[in-house]
């Protein structure tokens, strides 16, 4: 590659770039920033939602936890492939990196869960790689996703990050640990908030204003006070009796104060309970349609009404949410780490999610008969690699595959020779 050709591009767009945004570094950067400006996000509910408010959604909020705390509590291991199979290989200089301590700030699973949480409110991480001199990562520095921009030159992707102190730099693809979700050219990703989480969020949010505000006035939302026929009052009385009742008889705090009306005038109250006014069934479709749009099951976040059709089980649908939620998000980060930390064929790192996998421990006992060489079989798995799925330390002669002792009835074929002999 001609680097003087790519340093001048990169001077040219830093220029470029630097008589646009002199004005917007402080608070962001492109399309999406101006929108968070504007509040221009717009939704049905007339709501304005971006990464902070959908957060205050309840069912966002679990959905977030669970997907990143599930992600981010995995072990992150390092192996290295032999001739005919792989092993783990912790004595690796990035083993500590992606297994421990990213970086001397954040640990392992804060840094993961901080990775995850960006591509689903966001739809793009991207991490700061720092390198030694020969160019090995030596750790890894999250960036806000609104504070990076991605553009090609010469074939090759740039990012350009502004940091919060107002200054900004551009760095190439090989610096950059950028993990996208789903989106149209793999540059960028969807950010879940702004496409279809619009609608769906934004109503959440109405729904839960609407509702503190109903039941904060002691779940009557409207009612009159009504005077004898030729009763006849002025604006001003008619204003002083309504200031006087929802100061004194709005709110929870005030509900057992006994009421009173002057000049005979009678409170009525105009009837309409929550379920008239669909609010719990609305809350309740909604955390339906959030927990849709994760991928996470109903009942991970609270939801136990609702059947799922990842089987009829707690644990059928906690393994289907292993292999079609989770998995998509871990396949993405460890091809983006094997291809920009590794670049190997020899070391390789993958997350273990044996233990998300795992059934009861009556199944689990059922598999291992099987493994060890139940029915005398042969065995595939050693009684030491057994207890290490149990997080159980190894035994002496445990390591040996189980083979079923030869004798007894001899074969159809053994007799066939024997005869012939």
């Amino acid at each position: 590659m001609d680097l003087v050709r790519l340093e001048a591009e990169l001077e040219n767009t830093r220029r470029d770039l630097a008589n646009v945004r002199n004005e917007t570094q402080s608070w962001g950067s492109g399309y999406e920033a101006l929108q968070d400006l504007f509040a221009a996000h717009a939704n049905v509910a007339g709501v304005h939602v971006d990464d902070n408010t959908a957060m205050r959604v309840s069912a966002v909020y679990a959905c977030v936890r669970v997907i990143a705390g599930a992600i981010g509590s995995l072990p992150f291991q390092v192996y290295r492939s032999t001739e005919n199979h792989r092993e783990r290989f912790n004595q690796h200089p990035l083993y500590r990196v992606i297994h421990t301590e990213p970086n001397p700030q954040l640990s392992a699973v804060v840094f993961w869960e901080t990775v995850v949480m960006h591509i689903l409110l966001a739809g793009n991480h991207f991490s700061l790689i720092a390198r030694n001199r020969g160019g090995q990562p030596l750790g890894l520095t999250p960036l806000k996703p609104s504070r990076v921009e991605v553009d090609e030159r010469g074939g090759r992707l740039i990012y350009f990050v502004y940091f919060d102190d107002g200054n900004w730099a551009a760095f190439d693809q090989d610096d950059i640990l950028h993990v996208p979700g789903v989106g149209w050219d793999g540059r960028r990703g969807l950010s879940v908030i702004r496409s279809v989480g619009q609608n769906s969020i934004g109503t959440a949010l109405a729904a839960d204003e609407y509702s503190g505000k109903f039941f904060a006035n002691d779940s009557t939302p409207r009612g009159y006070i009504r005077f004898p026929d030729g009763k006849k009052l002025t604006d001003d009385q008619a204003q002083v009796i309504r200031d006087y009742w929802f100061e004194k008889h709005q709110g929870i705090s005030n509900k057992h104060l006994p009421a009173f009306i002057p000049d005979g005038g009678e409170f009525k109250e105009i009837e309409m309970s929550a379920e008239d006014s669909q609010l719990i069934e609305t809350r309740k479709f909604q955390v339906k349609d959030i927990a849709r749009i994760f991928g996470v099951p109903p009942h991970m976040i609270g939801d136990t009404e609702a059947s799922s059709s990842w089987g009829t089980g707690i644990e059928q649908q906690s393994i289907g949410f292993v292999q079609y939620t989770l998995k998509p998000h871990l396949t993405r980060i460890e091809q983006e780490v094997n291809r920009k930390l590794f670049r190997s064929d020899e070391y390789f790192a993958e997350f273990n999610v044996s233990g998300l996998m795992r059934g009861d421990i009556k199944g689990r006992n059922e598999a291992y008969k099987i493994a060890l060489g139940g029915n005398q079989q042969v065995g595939y798995m050693t009684v030491n690699e057994v207890r290490a799925l149990e997080n159980l330390p190894p035994i002496d002669g445990g390591d040996e595959l189980y083979k079923p002792a030869t004798g007894g009835r001899p074969s159809a074929q053994q007799a066939d020779e024997s005869d012939q002999g």
